[in-house]
C-alpha cells in the first residue's frame, strides 16, 4: 500500500487531530473520533519511522493545541502571566504532549518493519493505548484528557466501561480506526467487518447490563454553587461576604439530606474559620439533621505543609486530604527549573502536600462515599478506591480557572465516565459549573447552569455492589497489551527480511 507516501497526510495530520478534539464535549462529534485515529493510522504505514512520528506529532500539535488551548485562560487571566508568556506557555504545553502521538507513530513502525496487514490492524491500537496510558497515569502525575474513550460515551462503546474502563474502551475504539484502515485500503475485507459488527454489537447489548444495586431510601442532596469570579475568590475583603453568601444558601436548603460546597468554598484556612464560623454552621447543619461535606484548605504546623482537604459536619465529621495533585496548579515538578522560571515569569502557583492513599471514607446520609477533589475524577483508579464500601462519589472542583472555554464541558465528561465505570451516583459541585448530578448509567440527571449562582437539588439512591472494572481496575487491560504488544513484535519478526 503506498498510499501514505504523499505530503498532503502530513497537511492533514494537525486537521485530523483537531477533528478528534471535536469529538469530545461540548462538541460530541463522537464518530469523529474513530475517523481522526483512521487517518492518523492510515498515514503512519508505508513510511519510515521518523515520518510517523513527525507526523503523530502534528496530530498532537493540532489534538492539544485546540483541545486544551484553555491553559492560556488559567495563566493570563488568573495566573499573572502576560499575553507573550501565556502565549509561549500554552505553546510549550501543548508540544510536550503533542510528543505522545509521535511516540506511538515511531513505535507502531519501528516494531513492525515489514508492514504486514494483520499485525498492523492490532498493532497500532495497542500501542496507542500504552502510550495513552504513559501520558494518563505516569507523566508529570498524568494528564488523562483527549483520551478516545471519552469520546464514546453517547455510542454502543459505552457498555464496555463498566468491564474495561477508559483504557479498555478505549482501545476498542482504537480498533474500530485501524480495522476501517483495513477495510478501506486492505485486501480482507469480511473478517474487519465481521468483528466490527461483533464488538460494537456486543457494546450495545452491555449497555443495557446492570452491574450494581441500590441498598438504601433516596437521599434528597444540595449543591451549592456560588459562582465566585476567580479573580476576586482569594481577596481578603471578600472572604466575609464570600463565607455569608455560602451560608445564607446553605440555610435555604437544609430539608435536604447532604449539602456539598465546591472546592476551596472557604477561602481560608480551616483553623481560620473553623470557631467562628464553621463550628456553629455544624452544629446548625446537626439540629436539621443534615450532612455538609466542604471543601477547604489546611496547613498543619509541625511540620509545615498544606492541604487542598474536604471536611464533613453535621451527624457526621471526618477530613480528606486530596492524594492526586495538579502538578503546576497543586505542586511544581520537575524542581527547580519549574519553580525559577514561573518565579521570572510572575506565575504564582499552589503548593500542596498529597495525602496519604489509605485515608478512611467520609461519610454523609448514612453512607459513605467516595471523595474526589478538583481532577481526581480524571483518574479510574483514585475514583474505585474504596468503593466495596462506598454508596456514592462526591467530587468537589473548580473550574473557574478556566472561564467560558470548553474544559468544564470535557470535565464533566469525565466525570461521567467515572459514574460508569463504578456504577454510583456521581456528585458533583463546582464553584462556576457545571454542576451536575450524574447517574450510574452515566447519564446527567440534574445540571446547573454555568456561570450562575444557584444551589442544584437532587435525588440519589444510595448503591452497592462492584462492576468488574472497579473490581480489577486498569492493570489487566494494561498487562494483556502488554503481553499483546510482545506477540504481535515476534510475529511481525518472523516476515522481516534475513
Amino acid at each position: 500500500m503506498q498510499y501514505s507516501n504523499s505530503k498532503y497526510w502530513d497537511f492533514g495530520a494537525p486537521i485530523a487531530g483537531i477533528l478528534l478534539t471535536l469529538s469530545f464535549a461540548p462538541f460530541d462529534y463522537s464518530c469523529l473520533a474513530p475517523v481522526a485515529l483512521a487517518f492518523l493510522f492510515a498515514c503512519w504505514q508505508n513510511g519510515s519511522a521518523k515520518r510517523a512520528a513527525m507526523r503523530g506529532y502534528l496530530f498532537g500539535l493540532g489534538a492539544f493545541g485546540s483541545g486544551v488551548s484553555w491553559v492560556y485562560i488559567s495563566m493570563h487571566d488568573f495566573g499573572g502571566a502576560g499575553v507573550f508568556e501565556a502565549s509561549l506557555l500554552t505553546g510549550l504545553f501543548s508540544a510536550f504532549w503533542a510528543l505522545f502521538p509521535a511516540l506511538a507513530g515511531y513505535l507502531s513502525v519501528k516494531t513492525n518493519p515489514v508492514n504486514k496487514g494483520s499485525v498492523w490492524v492490532l498493532l497500532m491500537p495497542v500501542i496507542w493505548i500504552l502510550v495513552e496510558y504513559l501520558r494518563g497515569y505516569w507523566v508529570l502525575n498524568g494528564f488523562p484528557w483527549l483520551h478516545i474513550a471519552y469520546s464514546q460515551l453517547e455510542t454502543p462503546l459505552a457498555g464496555y466501561i463498566p468491564v474495561l474502563g477508559v483504557y479498555g474502551t478505549g482501545f476498542i475504539a482504537a480498533l474500530t480506526a485501524s480495522m476501517a484502515v483495513e477495510i478501506l485500503f486492505g485486501s480482507k475485507r469480511l473478517l474487519p467487518i465481521t468483528v466490527l459488527i461483533v464488538l460494537w454489537g456486543t457494546g450495545g447489548l452491555l449497555r443495557h447490563q446492570t452491574w450494581t444495586h441500590e441498598i438504601g431510601q433516596p437521599l434528597r442532596v444540595s449543591m451549592i454553587q456560588g459562582n465566585i469570579a476567580q479573580d476576586q475568590k482569594w481577596r481578603p475583603e471578600n472572604k466575609i461576604s464570600t463565607l455569608l453568601k455560602y451560608k445564607k444558601m446553605t440555610e435555604a436548603h437544609w430539608d435536604s439530606n447532604i449539602i456539598i460546597w465546591p472546592e476551596t468554598a472557604i477561602p481560608a484556612y480551616l483553623d481560620q474559620v473553623n470557631d467562628a464560623f464553621l463550628a456553629p454552621l455544624g452544629n446548625d447543619a446537626k439540629l436539621h439533621n443534615t450532612d455538609l461535606i466542604i471543601s477547604v484548605p489546611v496547613q498543619e504546623q509541625s511540620p509545615v505543609r498544606s492541604f487542598n482537604a474536604v471536611i464533613t459536619l453535621g451527624k457526621e465529621q471526618g477530613m480528606y486530604r486530596k492524594t492526586h495533585l495538579l502538578p503546576f496548579g497543586e505542586y511544581l515538578p520537575l524542581q527547580p527549573l519549574s519553580g525559577f522560571v514561573l518565579n521570572k515569569i510572575n506565575i504564582r502557583l499552589g503548593n500542596f502536600t498529597p495525602g496519604a492513599a489509605d485515608q478512611p471514607l467520609l461519610k454523609a446520609g448514612g453512607y459513605p462515599f467516595i471523595t474526589l477533589v478538583c481532577y481526581e475524577d480524571v483518574f479510574g483508579d483514585v475514583s474505585s478506591r474504596g468503593l466495596s464500601d462506598a454508596a456514592y462519589l462526591v467530587n468537589v472542583t473548580n473550574d473557574g480557572w478556566f472561564g467560558n472555554s470548553i474544559e468544564p464541558h470535557q470535565h464533566l465528561q469525565m466525570a461521567r465516565m467515572r459514574a460508569m465505570e463504578t456504577g454510583r451516583f456521581l456528585l458533583r459541585s463546582t464553584n462556576t459549573g457545571v454542576t451536575a448530578v450524574i447517574s450510574p448509567k452515566g447519564e446527567i440527571i440534574n445540571q446547573a447552569p454555568l456561570f450562575q449562582e444557584v444551589a442544584l437539588t437532587g435525588t440519589i439512591t444510595p448503591m452497592g455492589g462492584m462492576t468488574p472494572y472497579a473490581r480489577w481496575g486498569d492493570k489487566p487491560v494494561i498487562g494483556a497489551m502488554a503481553i499483546l504488544l510482545l506477540g504481535l513484535m515476534g510475529w511481525g519478526k518472523r516476515g522481516r527480511p534475513g
